[in-house]
């Protein structure tokens, strides 16, 4: 899946892989639970995490990896040397597999992010 058409995040894992879908689901879950005031929504065909209207997190089930999306400069700056080892694009952190997807590091991500607002790519 590289562009959904769901209308809401339960659509969008009701259509993800089974082999995918509950690591979707505990990046969501994680999402929910560290980023209070953000409102979950659909952007670009995917789950994503707004605050005050502006796109900082988002995640998605790419053909052959998961992606999750840090949109912010600074937690990434902050967080260079934990990242260093981690395959990433532009603006994400990709896993190919699920069950190499550290989620401690996407907690303290969210977590940084979820801290005060900076600006995004």
């Amino acid at each position: 899946m590289v562009q959904s058409k769901a209308e809401d995040v339960d659509g969008y894992l009701a259509e993800t892989p089974p082999e995918r879908r509950e690591a979707l689901g505990r990046l969501r879950q994680m999402c929910r639970q560290e980023l209070k005031g953000f409102t979950e929504v659909m952007a670009y065909g995917m789950p994503a995490y707004e605050r005050d209207g502006v796109c900082e997190i988002a995640f998605a089930g790419q053909k052959n990896y998961i992606s999750f999306y840090l949109l912010r400069h600074d937690v990434r700056d902050a967080f260079e040397e934990r990242l260093a080892g981690q395959d990433m694009g532009k603006g994400c952190l990709r896993f190919r597999k699920p069950e190499t997807i550290d989620f401690d590091l996407v907690r303290d991500l969210l977590r940084a992010t979820a801290a005060g607002p900076g600006t995004v790519c």
